[in-house]
């Protein structure tokens, strides 16, 4: 499912903005970008996730500004100002730039300049961010059992409109059959006039020729499989697989009733459910 959520503290010691997206993914991988004074604390922000968050690829960021800090001593990472430096000299040589104040440009670039990490991390101040994760943490998964919710009424809609179409079926099947018998005798009288046949053994073969013809069961299967659906659409547990499963089901009796229809409103029917199966399979692919 796909989420949003966030949290700020704006205060005279600290400003904190806590941002967490969610998008479809059939398995739980996050992406977190922290400063680097809670590097330490990346396991315990990933736990925090898995706790609340099943699956989806997550990202979750956290801009951290600690005011009482402003005159921290500062910390130069030498190794990466040197291979910022050689890198942009070599630049510059090749575009022939001989008054490139490099030094200058190296020392802004990412992680050569920052805090001096003195005492570790600030206790309480990681109290405050940890609250602040997991308050973005709940918008998060409110966000997406608002979502949810929608998608699921979408689904009953679908599988609803489906069984709509079975009632038709059901309504136009004795009408189907009549028309099958009619056409069988319609076509002996007509090719073979003169021909003397047993009227009981044709009936036994009629009723074995209608019998394969017969859609009775694909219909309580197919009825079966949608109050099945349902019922786990309703279920609290992540039931996305499953779903997808009886998806599988409710096409292959839609399927088999079309092949054996033969009757221009069944097809049409048929053709209408297995629109509606469609989309219930494109929506599912949300919440595997």
């Amino acid at each position: 499912m796909t989420g949003f959520g966030r949290s700020e503290l704006f205060s005279e010691d600290l400003n904190v903005i806590v941002e967490i997206k969610s998008l479809n993914s059939k398995h739980l991988d996050s992406l977190i970008k922290i400063p680097k004074i809670f590097s330490e604390k990346e396991i315990e922000i990933r736990n925090m996730i898995e706790k609340h968050l099943e699956r989806g690829k997550i990202i979750l960021s956290i801009d951290y500004q600690n005011k009482n800090l402003s005159n921290q001593p500062q910390v130069i990472n030498e190794h990466l100002l040197k291979a910022y430096y050689y890198k942009l000299q070599k630049i510059a040589t090749d575009l022939s730039d001989e008054k490139a104040d490099i030094l200058r440009l190296a020392m802004y670039l990412p992680d050569v300049v920052s805090p001096e990490i003195l005492n570790g991390i600030d206790t309480e101040n990681w109290v405050i961010v940890q609250n602040k994760i997991k308050e973005a943490i709940k918008l998060c998964d409110e966000f997406r059992i608002k979502e949810g919710g929608v998608l699921a009424e979408e689904l009953k809609n679908y599988i609803r409109s489906i069984g709509n179409h079975l009632d038709k079926v059901d309504k136009l099947d004795p009408e189907r059959i009549e028309q099958v018998r009619s056409r069988i005798q319609q076509n002996i009288s007509e090719l073979l006039p003169d021909l003397e046949y047993d009227r009981n053994r044709f009936e036994q073969e009629l009723i074995y020729y209608l019998e394969k013809l017969d859609i009775s069961e694909e219909k309580v299967r197919l009825k079966s499989h949608l109050d099945y659906f349902i019922t786990e659409l309703n279920s609290r547990q992540s039931n996305g697989k499953k779903l997808n499963f009886i998806a599988q089901e409710i096409g292959r009796e839609i399927n088999t009733i079309g092949s054996k229809a033969g009757h221009a409103g069944i097809t049409r029917n048929v053709v209408l459910m297995k629109d509606h199966l469609e989309r219930i399979k494109e929506q599912l692919l949300n919440i595997l």
